[in-house]
């Protein structure tokens, strides 16, 4: 039984005050399945007052060393604040506690790499005095703020991706109406409090809580929003292309990812990185391993030790030390995957390990004997689930990873360079891994996809230049 006493309230923040609402929505512990917190859904004049009030805030002065130090001042109080709000992912996501420690660390590291981009956002001198007849003209550009951003964020990594696109958004001179995912938004929430502490003038961030489509079309249909960020599904990103008309959109959707394992490839590092990085998150990340093609001479040797080290990961309670996965985000999603599994199953696929659910969690599955016409191949399964295959040709696993409508990110275990440089020419993914899983990010690099896997980079120094316009100066001296 619930205590009710215990049930955080978290209001909506509008021009720097906490809004409560009459209508709320329940944030679950996914563990327990218990309410943990609830939660204010706007409605639609509290998301046209936030859009004003973005607008409005950017006609006060916010200079580029003023963002220096309000980024780097909401970095240090997250560090600070480390456990509480790991804490609070392992509750709202389900992630293991030590998952969610890194997730926090890695978001402080955002907002410092934002901070610092700030300082650097510059523009370049344009020779028009080349041109005949403009030998007494000097021109050069700059970089001005997009104005205001509506930010769309997903459950899975729900700090550190908000902190990807409010930190380079910030970081640029724009101001942010952001709207967190309804089952995970409480991270966001005390990250505004975070940026309230830290002095960020009033207005610049504003944060919406309730139904992500609700608020969307809102947002959408105002037109004082000038562009809009957006990490989830691709259904939903072709939809906010096809209704943002000529507004800026920048779009980090899904993937089936794969991982190519070659013959020559150092198969303990392969195994160990590939079982490590295909169910972080109870495999609820966009570049979490799904399809893995093993060169046939080492099929064998690959799929005992991947089967050996996915065994010894530990599912349970993600506040204990010892746990390697959580349970996922929803029921209805335990049962989706499960229904791929089965379905995998029926049609010819061996379950090597798990294909079983528990309530809301599934265990670490690995199914082999697969074809890449398999919904557990050629969707996005979002799940604990890993798809091996046979290959024996180069050609012929460069030719299967690329058959996906998506193309995120690969990675490819090999020492052979040939075949490293010409996986790096002709996969058609945003990013290529070489010696590591396709899961592997760091926040400084550039991160985006081609085809259905979106348009845009994230990463703070990429992400500014989305988030900015360039203008040319020309002086006719």
């Amino acid at each position: 039984m619930v205590n009710t006493a215990s049930v955080k309230q978290y209001g909506l923040y509008v021009d720097g005050e906490w809004i409560e609402t009459k209508k709320e929505m329940n944030v679950l512990d996914k563990y327990t399945q218990e309410t943990a917190a609830k939660v204010s859904v706007a409605e639609k004049h509290h998301v046209d007052q936030a859009v004003q009030g973005a607008k409005q805030a950017l006609k006060t002065s916010f200079s580029p060393y003023t963002r220096y130090e309000v980024l780097m001042k909401v970095a240090e109080l997250l560090v600070a604040r480390k456990e509480e709000f790991a804490q609070v992912l392992a509750i709202e996501v389900g992630k293991p506690i030590r998952e969610s420690r890194g997730e926090v660390e890695r978001a402080a590291q955002t907002l410092q790499l934002s901070a610092e981009e700030a300082k650097r956002i510059h523009g370049d001198g344009v020779p028009v005095e080349s041109a005949a007849g403009s030998e007494n003209r000097m021109a050069f550009t700059v970089r001005v703020p997009v104005g205001v951003i509506a930010a769309i964020t997903p459950f899975n990594v729900p700090l550190n991706l908000v902190c990807h696109k409010i930190g380079p958004a910030l970081a640029a001179g724009n101001t942010v109406v952001l709207k967190p995912a309804e089952v995970t938004p409480i991270c966001a929430l005390k990250l505004a409090a975070l940026f309230q502490e830290a002095g960020l003038p009033t207005g610049r961030l504003q944060i919406v809580t309730g139904d992500g489509e609700q608020i969307g079309t809102w947002l959408l249909d105002n037109p004082d929003v000038n562009m809009f960020t957006f990490t989830g599904s691709p259904r939903v990103g072709e939809l906010i292309r096809s209704k943002a008309g000529l507004r800026k959109v920048a779009l980090e959707l899904g993937n089936n990812s794969a991982t190519v394992v070659h013959s020559d490839a150092n198969i303990e590092q392969a195994a160990s990185l590939i079982s490590q990085k295909s169910f972080n998150n109870a495999g609820q990340v966009c570049i979490s391993v799904q399809r893995v093609y093993v060169h046939q001479e080492v099929y064998t040797t690959f799929i005992e030790k991947l089967k050996e080290k996915t065994q010894q990961l530990v599912v349970g309670n993600p506040m204990s030390e010892e746990t390697d996965i959580g349970p996922m985000i929803r029921l209805k999603e335990v049962e989706r995957v499960d229904a791929w599994v089965q379905e995998a199953k029926s049609q010819g696929a061996i379950i090597e390990v798990g294909g079983k659910a528990n309530g809301s969690f599934y265990a670490p599955t690995i199914l082999t004997n697969v074809k890449d016409n398999m919904k557990v191949c050629r969707q996005e399964i979002f799940g604990p689930v890993v798809a091996v295959a046979i290959y024996t040709e180069i050609d012929e696993v460069i030719a299967r990873v690329n058959d996906s409508e998506y193309g995120l990110q690969a990675g490819l275990f090999t020492n052979d360079l040939s075949f490293a440089m010409k996986a790096a020419r002709e996969i058609e993914v945003g990013g290529l891994i070489v010696n590591d899983a396709s899961t592997y990010r760091v926040d400084h690099m550039p991160y985006g996809g081609v085809k259905n896997s979106g348009s845009g980079k994230e990463g703070p120094k990429y992400a500014i230049e989305e988030m900015t316009e360039e203008r040319i100066i020309v002086l006719n001296l």
